[in-house]
């Protein structure tokens, strides 16, 4: 990884391969759905660092979706007592559009800005 922009979202699909698969006796217990909450903002990093990485949008958004089906797969089907969730699954592609909703607002009003004539 040459690249320094790879390494954010290195690090965010670590923690979230952490979040996701820790064994759920190792998980805080919490109000009923926060963890949609938590899902949504987990996968809106995953679409940001992914782009800042500079995968393309369709692809980011590719990957991520298989990621969180997978995961929610993998949740229902390992002896992790876990569980996977339709309703985890749409908070993942909750933060997936959010993710790339985010970036697709700051790069517009940066592109706008830097069209503008200078003022000096």
């Amino acid at each position: 990884m040459k690249n320094n922009r790879y390494w954010p979202l290195a690090i965010a699909v670590v923690v979230a391969l952490i979040m996701l698969f820790s064994p759920g006796s190792t998980v805080p217990s919490s109000p009923e759905n926060t963890d949609k909450i938590t899902h949504t903002l987990m996968f809106a990093v995953l679409a940001i660092t992914s782009l800042h990485a500079r995968i393309p949008v369709w692809l980011t958004a590719v990957w991520l979706v298989i990621f969180a089906a997978t995961s929610e797969v993998l949740q229902a089907a390992l002896p992790i007592s876990r569980s996977g969730s339709i309703w985890d699954g749409s908070a993942d592609l909750l933060g997936i559009a959010v993710g790339i909703g985010i970036v697709s607002l700051v790069t517009r009003h940066r592109n706008a800005r830097n069209d503008q004539p200078s003022r000096f």
